[in-house]
């Protein structure tokens, strides 16, 4: 595994939600990524972004990684979970929240 895989591989298993991102979460700098984020402070959960901009290493690594082509690129207890779409998709139909609760992660609002 290169150093790269491993600097993605550590970000992914050291913290709960890691969402791969072009910007930050304070400074989105591409409408996908600032959709993910308000989806993930609307929930209120706890998340760490990285931002692909900073390092085009990362920014392909990330790409390689996942085997996914597009950033974001949302990730909840090691698992990739999906791009812009999806996390809105499942957003909408509750699962995302879902899914996060059932992994032990706290979300706001949830009973």
């Amino acid at each position: 595994m290169s150093g790269i895989h491993e600097f993605i591989d550590n970000e992914i298993k050291s913290n709960d939600v890691v969402l791969f991102m072009k910007g930050t979460p304070q400074f989105p700098q591409c409408g996908f990524s600032g959709q993910v984020v308000q989806i993930l402070d609307y929930i209120g959960v706890d998340y760490k972004g990285v931002n692909v901009l900073a390092d085009s290493e990362i920014r392909q690594g990330i790409k390689e990684y996942s085997n996914w082509p597009t950033i974001p690129q949302l990730y909840i207890k090691g698992e990739f979970v999906g791009g812009c779409d999806i996390v809105r998709e499942m957003f909408q139909a509750g699962e995302l929240q879902q899914h996060l609760q059932e992994n032990g992660i706290t979300v706001r609002g949830a009973a």
